[in-house]
């Protein structure tokens, strides 16, 4: 090509106001296979955009293993569209959020990226909770009981009474993301107690929300998922209140004070 030929354009371009529409970041392990899809599935996309980034970890998930990730967080979240600004970030580990704290994961987050709400599972999951207004409630995860009586702990520090507690033993999240949908169906039959008023099925990696109505319609009473909360929790915060049909009746809720 001859130098001659190449010149800049002649059209006039327009640019899109900045910051057009909502944008929302999420921080998911490197090994996570399901937060990302499950985001992206129930996100209004007409009102929001998502923009993801990895942190790193390696299985087993003890409560060690999953403490190690918090050295990580600030410049993980730093990653998240440098130098623009965010209105929500998500931290999608739910068993890494109780073990290491929510506030603890709300620093070191702010530190990578100030000026976003920070969200993580198990406080979405008690804001939800709340909007249900359930107290009573029975709990389902895949961990192992090391991995969940911390999350026991956690949720009756925060004022819920857990009427119990099943879990299926697994350490692995590939491995909990490969559990069918059916099979956590079955498994959510099995952990609600009568008593409870909600049904909470925890851990980001596990194909719960896409199955969430299904299960309210099989127990007869709400369900709250670590993906479905997070997604509430990150709109609501965002200041979207668009009602999300499909996928249990919390997209549905408004977000109430606290």
């Amino acid at each position: 090509m001859k130098a001659s030929a190449l010149r800049l354009a002649d059209t006039r371009i327009v640019y899109d106001d900045e910051n057009v529409i909502k944008r929302i970041g999420l921080i998911l392990l490197a090994t996570d296979l399901t937060s990302e899809r499950d985001f992206a599935r129930m996100l209004p996309r007409d009102a929001v955009d998502l923009y993801c980034s990895r942190i790193a970890y390696a299985n087993p998930t003890t409560p060690d293993n999953l403490r190690k990730m918090q050295t990580k967080l600030s410049e993980t979240a730093a990653l998240l569209l440098p130098d623009e600004a965010l209105d929500v970030v998500c931290y999608s580990c739910t068993a890494a959020s109780v073990v290491i704290g929510d506030e603890e994961v709300e620093a070191a987050v702010a530190l990578g990226k100030p000026g976003a709400a920070v969200v993580t599972p198990p406080s979405a999951v008690c804001r939800g909770l709340g909007a249900l207004g359930a107290q009573r409630i029975s709990m389902l995860t895949p961990y192992t009981k090391e991995t969940s009586a911390p999350m026991a702990r956690y949720f009756e520090a925060h004022g819920f009474e857990v009427q119990g507690l099943r879990c299926f033993g697994l350490e692995d999240d590939r491995v909990m993301a490969r559990v069918t949908p059916q099979s956590i169906v079955e498994a959510a039959r099995e952990a609600m107690s009568e008593s409870a008023d909600a049904l909470f099925i925890s851990c980001t990696a596990l194909r719960a929300a896409e199955v969430a109505g299904e299960i309210e319609r099989a127990i007869g009473k709400p369900v709250v998922t670590s993906n479905q909360a997070s997604v509430w929790m990150a709109l609501r915060r965002a200041g979207v209140v668009t009602a999300i049909e499909g996928y249990g009746h919390l997209l549905r809720c408004p977000l109430t004070a606290t």
